[in-house]
């Protein structure tokens, strides 16, 4: 028996958990990262200050970012590692719930230790403590309830060891991994007990790669055979599973194009002759014709999001869908004939049971011939110049210094869906963009996980001015830790997706551009805030190129720059990318007095008319 706090028990389990798939060996936990204070700092503060373990602590500078920096490690990392993260109770457990909502929409584990009120209730109400006149035995906690895959509050040293069993378990669980919530309550966590040496033992978390079902197999070959124009869409399966060595296997054989959602961009390199890039109302243009043409779909680790339909209107009504997903909830979307399998083992199954059959090779030659297309559309979004700075040349001068070994982060407004149609990904990984909860305020925390979990990579972050006065701190932890970053601030004068979307829906990009101090009108100015000097201000190295060769030059300084720098560039935010051809549906008002408001509804209205139901049974 070791005689340990909740909180030291706590800190040496999770330092001995360790991950394994394919016989590759992981730390479950990369580290902690935290914000200490009142209901933690006695407990965990404690804890990791005195532990020999191997267990890094860093400190964050915002709890809700934290969250992204261990969703973004654990992404980077394949799932197979992540960090945890310590909040004070309070405000500080709160501030996780937009970070653990994000962590779970995009089945990525991440582990978060609250601290809590009294469970003796001694002294209540105590500091921060939301008083419940229904019951006592509720705290702010309770918001990570829906929000995480496995919550539990340890009143008790006694249920410790089965919830971090359970937890770890949901984390290490491919179609169950999300945000996990163990609230701490803080006066248990400073309880002494005498804990059995095998919680601490050295613990290997078998990470399963499951195999489909023979009779399931057998119909999705029969449907697969039946095909004539058949399309895969590659989600982030594709990549956590590390099944893109299949996938390419699987499309060469049988000839079948290739679309990929944001999660799965890079599933196949650009320059691949199938593959088509983006699918669906960020897509590119030979992505979205050949999904359009489908007569069997083949989803691969793809949870089927509203852009990737196109809001359900870019498939044909009679298009049947295949769908390879470890997860049965999202391999029963669309109608679609389930194949519940690790993606590497379900698209190396398919495979051999298709054995001899492929696409016709017009087909293969109708995917050429859409890629060349679109190839030259973005040659010459890419070239495009000006002053200020058009947003896709910015772009292709950060795909250009990022080369085969670096990674694109970004998250919310109008660069993700740039990104997605424009970029050309070198591979796995290289392509980082959350797009599940379209999070503003991600990108530069995020950025910092992907650079702790792969070190050796140049991440290069690309955060509009928006998202930037959400949630720049953690440029402070990067600088404070010594962890490189090139943070590309893109300064279009306000929200440009936004105001796009609200000028189409006959808001007249209300709310949607700065707003100087005065007179109050929307002009569509420029702030009067120098985000570049607040960049160096927060400890960044920072680099203001003006034109697009500058850009380029800038970026190859930070790249070779040992520090986090910045580089900041003014961008045109009415200049749009090339058309994806897709729609997204957004609601527009039924009554208005504008022309623009009515013309929005008609416009609305023909969209509404292309949605699908997708009912069609595969077979």
């Amino acid at each position: 028996m070791t005689r340990l706090t909740v909180a030291q028990a706590v800190v040496r389990f999770l330092a001995a958990q360790w991950s394994e798939r394919d016989g590759a060996e992981h730390r479950l936990f990369g580290g902690v990262l935290g914000i200490f204070g009142h209901g933690n700092v006695a407990g965990l503060g404690q804890a990791l200050a005195t532990t020999d373990e191997d267990l890094p602590y860093r400190l964050a500078r915002n709890e809700q970012a934290m969250v992204h920096t261990a969703t973004a490690y654990a992404r980077a990392a394949g799932r197979l590692s992540t960090l945890a993260c310590t909040t004070s109770i309070g405000p500080g457990a709160t501030n996780m719930v937009t970070g653990a909502a994000l962590a779970t929409i995009n089945r990525l584990p991440v582990l978060l230790l609250p601290g809590d009120i009294f469970s003796t209730r001694a002294a209540n109400p105590v500091l921060q403590e939301l008083e419940d006149s229904r019951s006592y035995d509720v705290s702010v906690n309770d918001c990570f309830k829906p929000v995480s895959r496995y919550w539990d509050r340890i009143n008790r040293p006694e249920q410790l060891p089965s919830a971090l069993l359970a937890a770890t378990r949901v984390l290490t669980d491919p179609a169950e991994t999300g945000a996990v919530t163990l609230a701490l309550p803080q006066d248990v966590q400073a309880e002494a007990y005498d804990w059995p040496d095998e919680l601490f033992a050295r613990r290997v978390w078998h990470v399963a790669r499951p195999r489909p079902e023979s009779a399931a197999l057998a119909r999705a070959a029969d449907l697969l055979r039946s095909a004539r124009r058949p399309v895969v869409v590659a989600g982030g399966g594709v990549i956590y599973s590390e099944a893109t060595a299949a996938l390419r296997a699987f499309a060469e054989a049988h000839g079948v194009p290739v679309a990929e959602t944001q999660a799965g961009k890079g599933a196949l390199p650009h320059g691949h002759p199938l593959a088509l890039g983006a699918v669906g109302a960020t897509g590119t243009t030979a992505a979205n014709a050949m999904a359009r043409e489908a007569d069997v779909v083949i989803g691969v680790g793809t949870r089927y999001s509203d852009f990737t339909t196109a809001s359900m209107s870019l498939f044909a009504e009679d298009a049947r869908f295949l769908n390879i997903n470890v997860t049965a909830f999202d391999a029963a979307k669309l109608s679609g004939l389930q194949l519940v399998a690790d993606a590497r083992e379900g698209l190396a199954e398919l495979d051999a049971a298709c054995a001899g059959w492929a696409a016709p090779g017009g087909h293969r030659a109708r995917a050429a011939e859409l890629i060349g297309v679109w190839d030259s559309t973005v040659d010459a979004a890419y070239a495009l110049e000006g002053s200020p700075l058009p947003q896709s040349g910015v772009i292709g001068a950060v795909n250009a210094a990022a080369g085969d070994d670096g990674v694109v982060v970004c998250a919310a407004g109008s660069m993700p869906g740039d990104l997605h149609k424009l970029w050309r990904p070198s591979g796995p990984g290289s392509y980082h963009v959350e797009y599940g909860y379209s999070c503003m305020g991600y990108e530069i925390a995020g950025g910092l996980g992907v650079k702790l979990a792969a070190p050796h990579r140049e991440v290069f972050v690309l955060v509009g001015d928006g998202s930037y006065l959400m949630m720049a701190q953690e440029l402070v932890t990067a600088v404070a830790e010594g962890i490189k970053l090139v943070v590309v601030l893109v300064d279009n004068s306000g929200f440009a997706s936004i105001g796009r979307l609200s000028e189409s829906v006959g808001a007249e990009r209300l709310g949607t551009s700065y707003r100087y101090r005065g007179d109050g009108r929307y002009d569509g100015g420029h702030l009067p805030v120098d985000l570049a000097a607040n960049a160096a201000s927060l400890g960044a190295t920072v680099l203001r190129p003006e034109t697009v060769a500058d850009l380029r030059k800038a970026l190859d300084d930070a790249r070779a720059a040992q520090e986090t720098t910045v580089v900041y560039v003014r961008t045109d935010p009415l200049l749009d990318a090339p058309s994806s051809q897709a729609w997204w549906d957004v609601p527009v008002a039924q009554a208005g007095d504008s022309d623009a408001t009515r013309a929005a509804r008609e416009g609305y209205e023909t969209g509404k008319r292309s949605q699908r139901a997708h009912l069609t049974p595969p077979s």
